[in-house]
């Protein structure tokens, strides 16, 4: 890794001629508002892959969901990991995001997030991380377990962002069962945490003198994050998460804050099709969404692009959704929504992941039982 310190231009330069080297035959070329883009399939027949992460060296890092990660090669050929944690792979559990850490190039730290089990069919949202070296995974621990074990087997959330200074976000769902629990201050199903990357408390936290409320909180109210994205450039926290029946959100996420779940929804009751329970459409002490998507887009991974390689598209944010088979385009003017476009609506299936890669392009992991990864970049590129 020394020498990507000393060369970091011509080693960047090298790990974009192996991302390109990820394509199959022939791109599909595929218009849009504002400019047409090729799409290339990277890698194919993978069981729910859930999240990308990308090696210094060119290479891919994927999660399927059934417990396996995977590095992905330029001929998208897959080796598998060993040494990753043991995962409760029921319903929407199993292994699920994978990041590096911020100095990955001399800590060799990669963390992922995953169900883990508990007595009688309980699980948690659980923080491990370990070395990787080579296809191996070395000293695995869990740095950080959600403080209380339940059913049913859903709403993880499990994202995972840096900020800027060294810290790290965390998502995890109200769980499903009990929606309450999002306001709930002493638990952290529908939270947003912020740790330090051993899984420790940062001493800055919104909450952390409060003894009333978990330390870990940096915003609660939350259905089930599974868009997280930190702005490259302004620091500014972007999540997108479900609503119920419609009421799906984004939100850009400030300290301390409360959005709302399940007191403040726009989503309806999925049995009864009224307003969810006794919520209201608005509430002064909570934060009204940047975009509520009613019909929901049932929200997955979230993306920024910050750089020239799409012109057209440069400061929009990329939302997968995973029911409605799309990512939708976000054209964000201080800090609020301003147009949307749909992209890729019905291609390739349900969008989980969405994530652009040190070349600049677009990679996407589509949910199936023989899911995808794919490469969208501008026409021509």
């Amino acid at each position: 890794m020394k020498f990507c310190t000393v060369y970091p231009k011509f080693a960047l330069l090298i790990v974009a001629a192996l991302l390109m080297s990820i394509l199959t035959a022939h791109a599909e070329s595929i218009g849009t508002e504002y400019q047409r883009v090729e799409l290339n399939e990277v890698a194919d027949g993978l069981e729910h892959p859930w999240s990308i992460a990308f090696l210094p060296d060119g290479k891919l890092l994927v999660t399927e969901r059934p417990g396996r990660l995977n590095i992905v090669d330029g001929d998208g050929n897959k080796t598998r990991v060993s040494g990753t944690p043991d995962v409760a792979a029921r319903g929407q559990g199993g292994l699920l995001e994978v990041s590096l850490h911020p100095d990955f190039s001399s800590n060799q730290y990669i963390y992922l997030t995953y169900s883990k089990g508990g007595g009688n069919d309980d699980t948690a949202t659980a923080l491990a991380r370990g070395r990787l070296d080579g296809d191996t995974l070395h000293d695995v621990e869990d740095i950080f377990v959600q403080n209380r074990y339940s059913q049913p087997g859903r709403h993880y959330g499990s994202k995972l962002a840096w900020l800027p200074d060294g810290t790290l976000l965390m998502s995890i769902g109200d769980r499903g069962a009990e929606p309450p629990r999002a306001q709930d201050p002493e638990d952290h199903a529908g939270k947003l945490l912020r740790l330090n990357d051993d899984g420790s408390v940062p001493p800055d936290n919104p909450f952390v003198d409060d003894d009333e409320v978990a330390s870990e909180i940096y915003s609660m109210g939350h259905r089930n994050i599974q868009g997280l994205i930190v702005h490259p450039e302004t620091g500014d926290i972007w999540a997108t998460e479900h609503g119920p029946r419609g009421g799906d959100e984004l939100n850009r996420v400030e300290a301390g804050k409360n959005y709302g779940w399940p007191v403040q929804t726009r989503g309806q009751d999925y049995r009864t099709g009224e307003q969810f329970g006794d919520s209201v459409r608005d509430h002064p002490d909570m934060v009204n969404p940047v975009i509520d998507w009613t019909p929901s887009l049932a929200a997955s991974g979230l993306a920024i692009l910050t750089g020239t390689h799409f012109p057209a598209w440069e400061g929009n944010l990329l939302a997968g959704g995973l029911r409605s088979e799309q990512i939708r385009r976000v054209v964000l003017r201080d800090g609020e929504a301003v147009h949307e476009e749909e992209l890729l609506r019905g291609r390739i299936g349900r969008i989980r992941d969405v994530r652009v890669g040190p070349d600049d392009n677009i990679y996407i992991a589509t949910d199936s039982s023989d899911g995808a990864i794919y490469r969208m970049s501008p026409a021509g590129d």
